[in-house]
């Protein structure tokens, strides 16, 4: 039945407390963004505040349909101000937008007349956010990031030796993710969720560098090319050789019984990036790209040791970590950064760093360093600025900018103007080469091979630093 109607999984349905039968509109609504083709966390997400309001409507005597611009103003009120942990402008224009979503699917299906909000001065109405967000980017420098690789992530100390209190299991993976986050500017969606085929590595085989594109994982499932340089497939390889063999051989057994509820893959065409395996007891053949993080988690192949998972990055159970491991992570790297900080030690913020922060980090030095290509460093301020002007009305192909943005799959150029302010910042600005972020200044990867890859020409006709 799920199949003829076309529902996907996650879609939100509504039950009554006592009678336990669906309640409309809110499962026609629910079944409505099943058909709009919503991620299944998006619309997770999307009906628990749904439930929420019907249940604020139910505390006032009402349901969701017969609210009035009062009873919005009155939630509102409460989620930003009265409750016990009020929420901020960004979590409160999601909710707005789906309370926004949901009265307009009323009034298409002629349950309402009209919205219950009036449109005021310049389109606002009482769910609007009362700030307008920015980016919040925030960036790391050399020193913060080596501090937060080496000694939050992998258990050293402020002076590079072994830290006696470090009780984290798998150094080498977080540092290997830090890694390929800072050098490849993806989104944790995207670099948690890596196969080994896609960085070229499995079967005994290991890549220089990698190439390849993402979509069911990238943002908005917009397609976009990734390129990893040859230090980052250094430290994922140093971490599939000390420490994904363990996890594997661990899971192996458990694995082998779950087999008929696995992705089990038969044969990687690497040259048209094409997975043959058993899917549900049938034979899929599917397009590695085309993989929502869903599928790849469940994704395993024949190993040394029995099944094993095709991701990259695994966990005790053998499988793909999620968000909230991931999180878990990056939390307690924070706490024994903050534990072992001295005068000697980087400057920490008052906030956590995140994951994404390293794919600002990215996008900032490739954009300073492309541009400083083009024109050299350029100690005059207004030079600068009169610099970006330029390049905006330079060609498409060699605008730092334009392919800053591509490479971060942005939708539009605008949000990679944001990025633009923090250019000249001097705190956070250096010329190293990429290999002092990974590994030995020697000799190693630097800016100018990822740059050459964004221009599409050879790292000789670009220049090495």
């Amino acid at each position: 039945m799920l199949q003829r109607l076309g529902l996907s999984d996650g879609m939100p349905i509504f039950l009554d407390d006592e009678t336990m039968m669906p309640v409309e509109p809110l499962c026609s609504w629910g079944r409505s963004m099943s058909y709009a083709e919503l991620a299944e966390g998006t619309m997770r997400d999307y009906g628990r505040i749904m439930r929420r309001f019907g249940g604020h409507q139910t505390g006032r005597g009402r349901d969701v349909l017969s609210a009035t611009e009062a009873d919005l103003v009155a939630y509102k009120r409460l989620r930003t101000q009265e409750q016990e942990m009020p929420i901020g402008a960004s979590a409160w224009s999601k909710e707005s937008s789906v309370l926004d979503r949901f009265f307009s699917f009323a009034v298409e299906q002629g349950l309402l007349e009209r919205r219950p909000m009036r449109v005021a001065a310049r389109g606002r109405n009482a769910l609007s956010p009362r700030t307008r967000r920015g980016m919040d980017i925030r960036h790391l420098s050399l020193e913060q990031y080596r501090y937060f690789r080496d000694v939050g992530l992998g258990g050293q100390g402020p002076d590079s030796g072994l830290n006696p209190s470090f009780r984290g299991s798998s150094p080498h993976r977080d540092r290997a993710g830090a890694d390929l986050a800072v050098c490849s500017g993806m989104r944790w969606q995207e670099w948690a969720t890596v196969l080994l085929p896609e960085l070229g590595m499995g079967r005994g085989t290991c890549a220089e560098e990698a190439d390849f594109r993402v979509q069911a994982c990238a943002k908005y499932g917009k397609e976009r090319g990734i390129f990893v340089p040859e230090q980052a497939m250094q430290s994922v390889e140093t971490y599939c050789l000390l420490e994904r063999p363990e996890f594997t051989a661990a899971a192996a057994r458990s694995l082998e019984r779950r087999h008929r509820d696995l992705f089990v893959v038969s044969r990687v065409d690497v040259e048209t990036g094409r997975i043959h395996g058993v899917l549900d007891g049938m034979q899929r053949v599917l397009s590695m790209k085309a993989m929502p993080p869903r599928l790849r988690r469940i994704t395993v192949w024949e190993g040394e040791f029995g099944l094993e998972a095709l991701a990259v990055f695994l966990c005790r159970g053998g499988l793909m970590p999620g968000a909230d491991s991931w999180k878990r992570y990056r939390h307690a790297a924070w706490r024994r950064m903050m534990a072992q900080q001295n005068p000697t030690t980087p400057k920490l913020p008052a906030r956590r760093w995140r994951w994404h922060d390293l794919r600002h980090t990215y996008a900032l030095q490739l954009l300073t360093y492309l541009e400083q290509q083009m024109d050299g460093a350029e100690p005059d301020p207004i030079a600068r600025r009169r610099r970006h002007r330029s390049y905006l009305s330079g060609h498409i192909r060699y605008n730092p900018l334009l392919i800053v943005s591509r490479r971060l799959g942005h939708s539009s150029p605008e949000t990679t103007y944001a990025y633009l302010e923090y250019t000249d910042d001097l705190l956070h600005e250096f010329d190293a080469a990429f290999a002092e972020w990974l590994g030995d200044p020697e000799g190693g990867a630097t800016y100018a091979q990822i740059a050459a890859r964004a221009y599409g020409v050879e790292s000789s006709a670009v220049g090495v630093c």
